[in-house]
């Protein structure tokens, strides 16, 4: 009689074990390098926000030294027709015409309007921030 010998069955165990270490440390690497990823990008948006800042900050002083230029021409440019009444014989009626003057050739700068805001950005939902 002959002695049956069984076939040995292979396992995939060890084959599975290793292809999940291989895909953990894959993922684990990934974790990481989205990690300092993420690290460079926050990095960035600081940098960009001071920049931002001190770029707006020199707008604000551009403008304002433009309207103090502005100003001190306006104000040079009336000068002398201000000292030009000192000079004659002074008269009731001639201060009064000439002020008038002055002031008809200067156009009233119009202020910016904002538009109204709507009820519905004051609700948005979206933009509220939730931490978990």
């Amino acid at each position: 009689m002959p002695v049956a010998v069984p076939k040995k069955k292979r396992s995939l165990t060890p084959l599975l074990t290793v292809v999940f270490m291989v895909s953990y440390a894959l993922m684990t690497m990934l974790i990481v390098e989205q990690g300092a990823v993420i690290q460079s990008q926050r990095n960035l948006i600081k940098i960009l926000t001071r920049d931002s800042a001190e770029l707006w900050g020199m707008r604000g002083k551009a403008i304002a030294d433009q309207q103090t230029a502005q100003a001190k021409a306006q104000g040079s440019a009336q000068l002398p027709s201000v000292q030009a009444p000192s000079t004659q014989t002074p008269s009731t009626q001639a201060a009064p015409q000439h002020q008038s003057q002055s002031h008809a050739g200067r156009t009233a700068k119009p202020q910016a309007q904002r538009p109204p805001v709507p009820t519905s950005d004051l609700a948005d939902q979206r933009r509220v921030l939730r931490t978990i």
